[in-house]
């Protein structure tokens, strides 16, 4: 049986999100995941390459994964909002994941500006169980919603990553409370360029170690 790939809107509050639905290739659904893409006015869409080796590693994990546009990309209605209405429009999304599949568990994941989304979500949603943090951008000084977090966070960092470099991003890390986790990608910078298979493999095992953790 083909996966499924369903292009689909969702009603925000700022008008539709544009949205790519994707189900893993002939095996057991074992979760979903919400996918956040990176900054909307730098170029960021859900078709970044990061954004879908995340998608890719995690539907062969067994996940059914959600991509989405935020307000005022692509075909999504709306504009900029700071990333509060961008987290908003991850609210959408993830409800929408519940909805299609209720009880399954829910990861939320996301690259560079969407992996402050992705956490900022999580530290509301009680529904997410896991995060994943790629490319986080330390460069940002506002983050204390981040120790708000209580699930597991899976960050996996570039070790030439220019806007979380090694220097930065460290002491970030570790003043975070636990669960967390770190994996560090030997690449040319912050879009993992030279490393995406190795970067897409660590994703692809992260939900392994969700389910070791918890057995």
């Amino acid at each position: 049986m083909p996966r499924r790939i369903e292009g689909l809107f969702l009603a925000g509050a700022a008008g539709r999100l544009e949205a790519l639905l994707e189900e893993p290739d002939d095996r057991t659904l074992l979760g979903t995941a919400l996918v956040c893409h990176p900054h909307p006015l730098h170029g960021g869409t859900m078709h970044n390459k990061v954004v879908y080796r995340i998608a890719r590693g995690l539907r062969k994990a067994g996940r059914a994964v959600l991509r989405f546009n935020y307000r005022g990309v692509n075909l999504s209605q709306g504009e900029y909002a700071e990333e509060i209405g961008e987290t908003e429009d991850a609210r959408v999304a993830l409800g929408e994941l519940q909805r299609r599949y209720a009880g399954l568990p829910v990861l939320a994941a996301g690259f560079s500006f969407g992996s402050r989304v992705a956490l900022r979500l999580a530290a509301q949603e009680q529904s997410i169980q896991h995060v994943i943090a790629a490319g986080f951008p330390t460069r940002i000084a506002e983050r204390d919603f981040i120790y708000q977090v209580r699930v597991p966070k899976y960050f996996v960092q570039s070790t030439n990553d220019q806007f979380g470099p090694p220097t930065d991003f460290l002491p970030f890390y570790e003043s975070l409370p636990e669960p967390k986790r770190l994996d560090w990608i030997e690449a040319s910078d912050h879009f993992f360029q030279g490393a995406l298979d190795n970067f897409e493999t660590v994703v692809e095992r992260i939900p392994e170690q969700v389910l070791s953790s918890t057995s």
